[in-house]
């Protein structure tokens, strides 16, 4: 058996025995009082552990009726109303049920603390005094025994010494004697050798018989020691904590087994109810609210428009001195909604609610928009547009302002209708390609070197305010080429609609029928967005053809616009995904006559090559079959009426 027991290394010299075995007799005195010390904290923690597992039950206990009296108030509740499939009132059952078996999880942990685990305890405790004691009995006996062996040791030593003093002694008159003889030979001096030399020799086999004893006693006081101190005292330690680490372990571990059961069922609990706070849908509870009483809460008919004998005229006209009238009457509104829509959002912020509130409302300025009546996006007002429409407040807000702002927000709209109608339009971007059409051609870097900032916001602001400031002032040609691209970057959704992106992609790798299958995927978008696209490739076609001098082959021009025009999926890995994207948008470049559906396919204005008057071989880009294309010219000016 092994043992930790330490050998004593700070001893210089040889110690006499009688003080080595006084300090034996010390050692096992300690022994004795540090077991009845070990006793007495070992019945200590286990009194303590039973007292803290017996208050622990109790607690337990008075926290699981507290948990079921509370479930039983609300479940009691909730029984007396009438069953509802409200998405809260899921949420409400399952919170209950949580509670309950977490109640019962807590008593059953009660139950287990005040009797299945302090029972063990107790007996271990008993058990241990038992051994404990019996383990001093022996110990004391082993001490006795090793302090017999150490008498013995000690007797032995000193009839050795005595001995060897009286050999010694011997000795030294033997030596005498034959040192008187070499002097003087007499027969009585022979004869005093003989006696003296008989009895050295007799007293020599004394002190040799008292040596060996004295040596046997030695190692069997050694060997005690060491079996003693290396072997029985761990023994005695063992045997009087056997069971006592068995049983607080086998309690710890029902107790933890308790614990861990409680969890796993809290855990699940606590699953169930985040499913069912997953499953909080405002609008599902709306919509089945308003669909349980749908009488009450079902929109009245449509006021329709009775004209008065016979006037079937049911738009605001715009005819002659009409028009500056509606103007002024729309720019009255939008101010009045504007100030409307601010107090709204004061009054939301007044009520600090929890939620964010929404963004403030901003009318958009009269301007062309005939992207906007086409489905398409306007350039940077596609966001405007949108918080035109009113968001419900998330607290009951005194709605006399909502309100307000609804009737000028109709009004608003209408007369916008109206007014654009009534306002001559021009597109953007067809105005951006015809001046680089006119004088860009041959610019070096064209939508590769970057433009002016301060000129491009500028040149944006005027296009919003319904502007075209590329008609009547010298502006620098890499911000003109800056704003076009600003307006495809921008906007909220890319040119190619995103959920065709893989599809593209796809038809792109098909090397035999590539062309044809981007074709029908692009054939199924609207009408208007094929012929913005058409019409933007056209042109991307023509500046690249001048590559010689403006550096900027399709690769480049694709590198360009690639990035605004096709976009990933956001979970894709952009860096992946964008060399195709280039390789995809270079393709379409180069073969957009196949790519794109021709005139015929797709009413709709094409790219011209040339757009001024003043030469006669304006080539419009046409497809197979378009002689009766509708060329629109003015002088300079390109009206896309798809728009």
């Amino acid at each position: 058996m092994s043992s930790h027991v330490k050998l004593r290394k700070d001893r210089v010299g040889v110690v006499t025995y009688d003080t080595q075995i006084k300090e034996v007799r010390s050692q096992l005195v300690d022994q004795l009082k540090v077991l009845d010390l070990q006793l007495e904290h070992k019945s200590q923690q286990m009194q303590d552990l039973s007292e803290y597992l017996r208050r622990r039950g109790e607690i337990e206990g008075d926290y699981a009726r507290s948990l079921e009296r509370l479930a039983e108030k609300f479940t009691s509740k909730i029984k007396r109303k009438e069953p509802s499939g409200q998405s809260v009132a899921q949420v409400w059952r399952s919170l209950l049920a949580q509670t309950r078996q977490e109640a019962r999880d807590h008593s059953g942990l009660s139950e287990s603390c005040s009797n299945l685990l302090i029972q063990p305890l107790a007996n271990c405790l008993e058990y241990t005094q038992r051994l404990s004691r019996k383990s001093k009995e022996v110990c004391a006996q082993l001490q006795d025994g090793l302090l017999k062996v150490t008498i013995e040791l000690q007797t032995a030593w000193r009839t050795y010494l005595q001995y060897y003093s009286d050999f010694m002694l011997a000795d030294g008159k033997l030596r005498d004697a034959e040192k008187q003889e070499e002097k003087q030979k007499t027969k009585k001096m022979e004869r005093l050798i003989e006696k003296r030399q008989g009895k050295v020799q007799e007293i020599q086999v004394k002190c040799s018989k008292a040596r060996n004893e004295y040596l046997l006693n030695l190692a069997a006081a050694n060997a005690s020691m060491n079996k003693y101190y290396l072997q029985d005292i761990s023994t005695l330690i063992d045997c009087a904590d056997t069971g006592y680490h068995q049983t607080v372990g086998r309690v710890m571990r029902s107790y933890l087994s308790r614990w861990n059961h409680a969890q796993k069922n809290q855990s699940t609990g606590l699953q169930q109810i985040q499913g069912t706070v997953s499953g909080l849908v405002q609008n599902m509870d709306r919509d089945n609210l308003l669909e349980t009483h749908n009488n009450t809460f079902c929109l009245p008919l449509r006021f329709q428009y009775q004209p008065h004998d016979g006037d079937q005229v049911c738009e605001v006209s715009t005819e002659h001195e009409l028009s500056t009238e509606l103007e002024t009457r729309f720019k009255q509104i939008q101010n009045r909604l504007t100030t409307v829509c601010q107090e709204t959002e004061e009054v939301r912020c007044s009520t600090r609610t929890p939620h964010p509130p929404p963004p403030p409302i901003t009318p958009t300025p009269a301007q062309p928009s005939h992207l906007a009546q086409q489905g398409l996006p306007t350039p940077w007002g596609d966001q405007k547009d949108s918080k035109l429409c009113l968001t419900p407040s998330p607290t009951p807000l005194p709605l006399c302002l909502p309100s307000l702002a609804s009737k000028l927000q109709a009004k608003h709209d209408l007369l916008k209708v109206a007014v654009e109608k009534g306002t001559p339009a021009f597109v953007f971007v067809e105005s951006c390609i015809r001046f680089i059409n006119l004088k860009g051609l041959h610019h070096e870097g064209i939508f590769r070197v970057p433009g002016l900032q301060a000129e491009i916001i500028s040149l944006r602001d005027a296009f919003e305010r319904g502007e075209d400031p590329l008609t009547d002032q010298p502006v620098d040609m890499d911000s003109v080429a800056g704003v076009l691209k600003l307006y495809f970057r921008t906007l909220k959704n890319p040119l190619f609609p995103l959920e065709s992106t893989s599809q593209l992609l796809e038809a792109f790798r098909n090397e035999t029928e590539g062309v044809a299958h981007l074709k029908l995927v692009i054939s199924a978008y609207p009408a208007p967005l094929v012929v913005v696209m058409r019409y933007l490739f056209a042109f991307l076609n023509h500046l690249s053809q001048y590559s010689d001098e403006n550096m900027m082959q399709p690769y480049n021009l694709a590198v360009c616009f690639g990035p605004s025009l096709l976009r990933g999926a956001p979970d894709e890995d952009v860096v992946t995904l964008q060399p195709q994207i280039n390789a995809l948008v270079k393709s379409i470049i180069l073969q957009h006559e196949g790519v794109f559906p021709s005139q015929a396919e797709v009413q709709g204005p094409v790219y011209e090559k040339c757009m001024t008057l003043e030469q006669d071989d304006c080539e419009p880009i046409l497809e197979d079959g378009d002689g009766d294309a509708e060329c629109l010219q003015g002088k300079g000016d390109l009206i896309l009426q798809v728009f």
